[in-house]
């Protein structure tokens, strides 16, 4: 059944409504997020436990037990290490940028011709030690920061609080939440959401779960090759590179670029260099051969500047909570202007009198032999 010119503004209208309440409400919906990403990674897991005729139940109360401890072991783990290695940077930060200073900047010099007079880092050294010891590390700067009022204390435990509570619940009732909202939509336009819908959660999935897989390993490979080569900063450059991963390039360029400079400084010599570029090299050629084809594939469609722009338009409007969702609305908005294109390309205005023709070297279509009947989906 169609959908008319009323029901249009209507369904505008509707849209319209729904987004600014989430705009009005978007300091209050943090905890709501996270929880609701976190139902939707575990979700997968919760299904095949279910399918192999375990309650769902159980099922929820297995895969929220996993989620729990491996949260809680990253934290207990990575964080403490984490805040040492910053805070030997800070302590190693002007041997570092002596060694910029007095060696890379005038071989740069020397070699292309680029004047790079005038590089002092003394201010960045005394402002990142003024500031890191007035915090007293990591942990003090978040108790700082939560411990300001009491209304503070309260606001951020009840959010810690709702976090796994709201994560149990959507995670226990997930179908039939999907399958209730599905019920809501428009009958005149429920197949084609629903088709758009699963389209989206095909991107979604190969990037939030895919992705989140592909970081964590990249970091652990990028991380234990260069502690087995000997550089002192190993875990903070290589959890870098595997955070930022998710961009092509950018993760070995950032680790590359950080892991020459350590090695230079602490060895200074050619065979650590070469150390190092092989790491990375093994990192690249592990995630190009083994994790990206098994963990991602080729559904994400999202191409890096416009990762780089969701995130920086997301944190802009909305805060914390613009970048928790950034990346799962830019996979929805791109499955939906491959819609678009795929309509206007189908469309009079596009082809104009030739909209129904058939194309160059193909034949017409006739009574007896009728075409195919064209999909307005996206592909």
């Amino acid at each position: 059944m169609p959908v008319n010119d009323t029901q249009k503004w209507q369904l505008l209208a509707l849209t319209a409504l729904i987004g600014g309440v989430l705009y009005l409400l978007a300091p209050v919906l943090t905890p709501f997020a996270v929880a609701a990403l976190l139902a939707y990674l575990g979700d997968p897991m919760a299904d095949r436990l279910q399918g192999k005729r375990v309650s769902r139940t159980l099922a929820v109360a297995l895969v929220f037990l996993l989620m729990t401890l491996g949260i809680l072991l990253l934290v207990v783990m990575l964080i403490p290490m984490v805040e040492r290695q910053v805070s030997r940077l800070v302590e190693r930060l002007p041997v570092y940028l002596g060694w910029i200073r007095e060696t890379l900047l005038p071989w740069i010099e020397t070699r292309f011709g680029v004047a790079t007079a005038g590089f002092d880092g003394s201010g960045v050294v005394d402002l990142l030690k003024k500031h890191w010891q007035q915090a007293g590390g990591l942990a003090s700067t978040i108790v700082g920061q939560v411990s300001r009022s009491g209304m503070t204390i309260v606001v951020w435990f009840t959010n810690l609080l709702l976090i796994p509570v709201v994560t149990f619940y959507l995670l226990r009732d997930w179908d039939i939440l999907v399958e209730r909202l599905r019920s809501l939509l428009p009958r005149a336009i429920e197949p084609t959401v629903s088709r758009l819908a699963q389209e989206s959660d095909a991107v979604l999935s190969a990037f939030l779960r895919g992705q989140l897989l592909v970081m964590l390993s990249l970091g652990a490979i990028y991380s234990v090759g260069l502690s087995l080569v000997g550089i002192e900063l190993a875990l903070l450059i290589g959890m870098t590179a595997g955070i930022v991963s998710f961009i092509p390039y950018l993760g070995a360029i950032v680790g590359v670029a950080a892991g020459l400079v350590a090695a230079m400084v602490q060895f200074g010599d050619w065979w650590h260099v070469a150390l190092v570029l092989a790491v990375f090299g093994t990192g690249q050629a592990v995630e190009s051969f083994l994790l990206t084809p098994l963990l991602v594939g080729d559904r994400i469609g999202l191409h890096p500047v416009a990762v780089i722009f969701a995130i920086m338009a997301g944190g802009h409007l909305f805060g914390f909570l613009g970048v928790l969702l950034a990346l799962p609305v830019a996979a929805v908005v791109m499955v939906l202007l491959r819609y678009v294109h795929q309509r206007y390309a189908d469309s009079t205005l596009y082809g104009g009198a030739q909209a129904g023709a058939a194309p160059p070297g193909t034949a017409p279509s006739s009574p007896e032999s009728p075409a195919e009947p064209r999909s307005t989906g996206v592909e």
